[in-house]
């Protein structure tokens, strides 16, 4: 008997597991506001955040303007290296969330192309051109951001720069979470 009521219990334990285990892993996202986006990027995009949008840049010797604001003492800015660095993020910092209210827009057009049942392949193709052309354009605005940086930095002050963020040769580099937004964004 205590054989049988263990395989029993065994048993009930294994099939609960079973559908467990085909939960979806999209569980709950049905309630979003946008289905796509979690309400972190849903922040970061209108915040105009990074998103690790320029890691091309940030990876490869070209300083992203916040991290170096961040870091003016210790790279020793200027006065002068300071107010441009203000401006520029300034600048990029509106462009992004300009960028990043639009996406949003296109997100929830989409969504709604979907949640009303008048999706087709035309609709989506325009759509989705859209977004595509937002994103692009949002990415430019960040990378262009490290280029003008880099711009402003001596050698030595760039050099500094990496070593600070700890992007020696060979190491990996570390999070970057260091100003508000998702771990791993410039």
């Amino acid at each position: 008997m205590k054989t049988t009521l263990a395989a029993v219990f065994a048993a009930i334990l294994m099939a609960g597991a079973a559908v467990a285990d085909t939960a979806s892993p999209y569980a709950g996202w049905p309630a979003r506001d946008i289905k796509a986006l979690s309400a972190q990027q849903i922040d970061d995009l209108a915040a105009g955040r990074g998103m690790s949008l320029a890691l091309a840049a940030e990876l490869n010797g070209y300083p992203g303007p916040r991290h170096v604001l961040d870091l003016g003492t210790d790279l020793g800015l200027t006065a002068s290296q300071r107010a441009a660095f203000e401006a520029l993020f300034r600048q990029m910092q509106a462009e992004a969330q300009r960028l990043g209210a639009a996406i949003l827009a296109e997100e929830a057009a989409l969504d709604h192309t979907f949640r009303s049942g008048r999706a087709d392949e035309a609709a989506l193709r325009e759509r989705l051109a859209a977004l595509g052309a937002l994103q692009g354009d949002l990415r430019y605005v960040h990378l262009r951001s490290h280029l003008a940086a880099r711009a402003l930095l001596s050698p030595a002050q760039v050099a500094e720069y990496n070593a600070l963020r700890g992007y020696a040769a060979g190491d990996e580099p570390p999070a970057h979470g260091s100003h508000g937004h998702s771990p791993a964004q410039p």
